[in-house]
Parts: C-alpha cells; sequence; structure tokens
C-alpha cells in the first residue's frame, strides 16, 4: 500500500468489521431462529440455498480470528451482536450461552490491546417478532430497548463505543420494498413504516444506554452516491429521490428531526399516526456518526410511480458485486455530511471494502484490486481530513470472507480467505499490505 499509519492524525483509527449472522455460526450456542434463517430457507432466495448456520463458525473460532485482527495492527474491532443469540423469542427467556459469549468476547478483545465496537442490530431479526409484525410494529422500539438493557448491562462497561442499528436503509427499504434482504417484503405500507420504526428503535436504545450511563454512543447509515444517467432534469429529479430515500431520510431523522420531502411525496401516506411525534426520541443525541460507503449509483426515470427510478450500468471499473469504484462519493459524503448535518462531531468511515474473485493458490491469495480499492478510498480520507472534516476512524469490511445474505457464500469481501469446507483461514495479499502500513 502507499499509504501508511503515519500519514494519518496520531489519534486516529485503524479497524475492520465483521456481522453476527456473517460469520459466528447461528446453529450453535443456543441462538434462537431468525428471519433470514426462513428467508434462506425459502427456495429461490438466496445463491444456492446457502444459510448461516455455520458461516465461518466465529461462535468457536474467535480467538483465532481475534489474533488476525491483532497481528494486521488494528486499533479496533467492529462486530455486531446477535438479538436471537440473547434472547432466542426476541423477548422474555435470556439465552445465557449468548451472553457468556459475548462476554468471552469482550474480554478477549481488551486482552489483546483492541477497542471494542459493538452494533446491537445487523439484520438478525428474531423470528418469533416478525410473526408480530417485526419494523412494521411500533412495538418493537420497546423490544429494542429491552434487549440493549439486557445485553449492555452484561458488557457495556467495556465497549469502546456502541451504536445501535447497522443501516437502516437495508433494515427498512431493501428488506420492504425491494424485497431482496429478509423478511423479502414488496410493500411500500410496511416499508414507510419500517423506515420510521428503524429509527425509533435507534432513539430508544440510545436512551436506554445513556440510563446506564454509557457514552460514545453513535449511529452508522450507509450510503450510495447517486448521479443523474445523463443531463435531463427527469434524470436529476430521480437522482434526487433515490438520495432522499437513501441518504437524506436516515440522517435527517436523526440529526434534525425531519424526513426529506421528495421522500415524504411518496412515503408519509403510509406512515404511522403521530408519525411526527416521535422525531425528540429519534434525535437523541449521539457522540460521533460512522458512514458505510461503497459505490456510486447512475439513476434515471423508470416511468413508473413513485419513487420513478432505476439504475443505469456506469462507465467505471467494477467490483465482483458490480459495484462502481468511486472513491470521491467517500469524499463526498464526508464533507457533506459534517456541511449539513454533524458540525464538529466525530465520524468515523464504519465500513469500506470491496467483493473480488479471490483464488486460493500454492497457500496464497493475491488480491491486488483491492489493495488499489484501499488505497483509493484512503486518499479521499486524507483529502477530507486535510480539509477540515472531523474525521477520527476508518474500518474496513471485511476481517472475514462470510455469509454475504442473499449471495451466499459466493461474494468475498473478506481480508482473510476462508475455506467454507474446511473453515481454514489465511490471510490475502491485501491484509499483509494493510498490516505492514499499520504495524511499520
Amino acid at each position: 500500500m502507499k499509504h501508511q499509519r503515519s500519514d494519518f492524525p496520531e489519534d486516529f483509527l485503524f479497524g475492520c468489521a465483521t456481522s453476527s449472522y456473517q460469520i459466528e455460526g447461528h446453529a450453535f450456542g443456543g441462538a434462537g431462529r431468525t428471519q433470514w434463517d426462513d428467508f434462506a430457507a425459502t427456495p429461490g432466495n438466496v445463491t444456492r440455498f446457502e444459510n448461516g448456520d455455520k458461516a465461518c463458525d466465529h461462535y468457536h473460532r474467535y480467538g483465532e480470528d481475534l489474533d488476525l485482527v491483532e497481528q494486521a495492527g488494528f486499533d479496533a474491532y467492529r462486530f455486531s451482536l446477535s438479538w436471537a443469540r440473547v434472547l432466542p423469542e426476541g423477548r422474555g427467556p435470556v439465552n445465557q450461552e449468548g451472553l457468556d459469549f459475548y462476554d468471552r468476547l469482550a474480554d478477549s478483545l481488551l486482552d489483546r490491546g483492541i477497542r471494542p465496537c459493538a452494533t446491537l442490530y445487523h439484520w438478525e431479526l428474531p423470528s418469533p417478532l416478525l410473526d408480530l409484525g417485526g419494523w412494521r410494529n411500533r412495538d418493537i422500539a420497546g423490544w429494542f430497548a429491552d434487549y440493549t438493557q439486557i445485553i449492555m448491562e452484561r458488557i457495556g462497561d467495556r465497549m469502546f463505543s456502541v451504536a445501535p442499528i447497522n443501516e437502516p436503509w437495508c433494515v427498512a427499504w431493501l428488506s420492504h420494498f425491494d424485497g431482496h434482504h429478509a423478511p423479502g417484503v414488496r410493500d411500500i405500507r410496511a416499508t414507510a413504516r419500517a423506515m420510521h420504526h428503524v429509527l425509533l428503535a435507534h432513539g430508544r436504545a440510545i436512551e436506554t444506554m445513556r440510563g446506564l450511563g454509557m457514552d460514545n454512543l453513535g449511529g452508522v447509515f450507509n450510503m450510495e452516491w447517486a448521479d443523474p444517467a445523463d443531463d435531463s432534469a427527469a434524470a436529476r429529479a430521480a437522482a434526487d429521490r433515490y438520495d432522499a430515500i437513501y441518504n437524506h431520510w436516515f440522517m435527517g431523522g436523526v440529526f434534525k428531526g425531519a424526513y426529506p420531502q421528495a421522500a415524504l411525496d411518496g412515503l408519509e401516506p403510509h406512515l404511522p399516526r403521530g408519525w411526527q411525534e416521535d422525531f425528540p426520541t429519534i434525535t437523541a443525541p449521539l457522540d460521533w456518526c460512522g458512514i458505510n460507503y461503497y459505490t456510486r449509483k447512475l439513476i434515471a426515470p423508470a416511468g413508473h410511480p413513485w419513487p420513478d427510478y432505476r439504475e443505469v450500468d456506469g462507465p467505471l471499473p467494477k467490483t465482483f458485486m458490480d459495484w462502481e469504484i468511486y472513491p470521491e462519493g467517500l469524499y463526498n459524503f464526508l464533507t457533506r455530511t459534517a456541511r449539513e448535518y454533524t458540525g464538529d462531531l466525530p465520524l468515523y468511515v464504519t465500513e469500506n471494502g470491496m467483493a473480488s474473485a479471490d483464488v486460493l493458490e500454492d497457500g496464497a491469495v493475491e488480491d491486488p484490486a483491492r489493495t488499489a480499492y484501499l488505497d483509493a478510498h484512503l486518499d479521499k480520507v486524507r483529502q477530507a481530513i486535510a480539509e477540515g472534516v472531523p474525521l477520527k476512524g476508518y474500518f474496513t469490511w471485511s476481517l472475514l470472507d462470510n455469509y454475504e445474505w442473499a449471495l451466499g457464500y459466493e461474494k468475498r469481501f473478506g481480508l482473510v480467505h476462508v475455506d467454507f469446507e474446511t473453515l481454514a483461514r489465511t490471510p490475502k495479499a491485501s491484509y499483509h499490505a494493510l498490516a505492514k502500513a499499520l504495524t511499520t
């Protein structure tokens, strides 16, 4: 890599990220059934009918994995907690094995000098709560607050930072309007309610953790830069709607107590009654803001009812996900977020990385495209810092190749190659390059 640690401020944190369902192996340790178990059990939803029963078996191999975090020179490890592992029914009886696992994980990170950065929810909704309406049901905010209380009473004293919900757009829109993720719904009324309730749950969790005396609490938002596919006014309007739904809705709700009109044009008739009264909870003050960034999209009108947009294939080089490599989008979001939403609040890049067609040959994986991707985005990180953006850290997605949701085990984002038959871990060339940059 062309970058090294000394190119960044002395207190700048480097980390890597994972999520519970994608790596732990959900068939272990008394975890309850989740909406992803149900979604994967429905033929046609997931590539090769794969599921997260075993995943990377991080549940049993977490020590080996945390050694890889330490050896790479990372300062922090961002991981998520499984609601269904802590509360198999989503409410009620606690699974002591689940609490014990996360207790061991926290201590193991601290033993290695690594800052634990927890996320309370990364999409593994307990199935019994989905039976009650899931994110459509306003009561989910209270259920989530109760879960937050239980897990953070156990491990909150050792967390460096905590965020309630990873990527609310995926929780609400991708899963309830596009139907690509669990629960696989395509319903605008369900979408509107999920988009509001996910932020209400975020706010309730923040309030709960403040009540426990915790600090360094934040929110994590995924963002995709939207450019019009051509110079027409219609394309510009379509891109603006995409931007409003994907990016401004969640940032606006949390930091301004308001939703963008371009999104309300379609969603407001379907929002729950009295939704405006929830903003005092949704806007619970945060200590930092996290941005997950991977790509941009070119947007054109689709010629159908609201939201009337479609994605157009772009000209830039693409990852194995067919996502354009567009580092400028990260810079755009860092500067826009600070300018329009967060001001002097610390920002973190909480996910950034790429999938590539990685092949293990002769005990090694050469992945120069991933190293180049990280370098290009770190260029933009440095540019944003130089221009005064209060950016405090950068987390790579992901430590391990893992269960990539509806795409099964086909798309590899990891710095470390995982053989999903033997579960052997093999650090890739990008891991070694990043480790050299961080430890030299």
